[in-house]
């Protein structure tokens, strides 16, 4: 049994259908989906909001690698371009964690590196799996709670947009 938490972002062209096609794309395997957030670009700051969420998904016929391929072909099939590392893309969708496996690998890093400063992630896991660990760095709330107040607060839950 492999259980995954993948974070999902979009935010060209219609953000809130790429987050469904992937939401789609695992519905087979899924066990909890977060609300939809927007949140202000990172890393490059001169590019549209993002539409961000979760989802915890598990099979037991999947491993880390697997996760990772079935994200993939869905941000091809959202035609997604990968021209600036950070820039505008219109499916992103990594892999957070898998179980408790650690990768070193520069293809698929686990659990994922930036994690724990993105409140972007943080959040919307929280919200879905509130007693949540994050191997290695502790529970999600409370490395939510270490993040400045700011940041939190600019991770905006979308009310009128539903994932499903």
């Amino acid at each position: 049994m492999s259980r995954a938490v993948l974070s999902l972002g979009s935010n060209v062209g219609d953000r809130l259908e790429y987050l469904r096609l992937a939401a789609r794309g695992f519905s087979d395997v899924l066990v909890a989906a977060s609300a939809v957030y927007e949140t202000a670009p990172w890393g490059v700051t001169d590019q549209p909001d993002f539409l961000n969420a979760v989802l915890v998904v598990s099979s037991p016929e999947f491993d880390e690698w697997d996760w990772l391929r079935r994200g993939q072909r869905l941000e091809q099939e959202a035609e997604r371009t990968r021209e600036q590392r950070w820039g505008p893309r219109t499916l992103d969708v990594d892999v957070v964690t898998v179980d408790d496996v650690r990768s070193g690998d520069p293809e698929l890093l686990l659990p994922h590196p930036g994690t724990p400063e993105r409140a972007t992630v943080l959040v919307p896991w929280a919200e879905v799996e509130p007693e949540a660990v994050l191997p290695g760095r502790g529970r999600v709330s409370e490395l939510c709670g270490r993040l400045p107040d700011e940041e939190v607060a600019g991770v905006r839950r979308c009310r009128d947009l539903s994932l499903l």
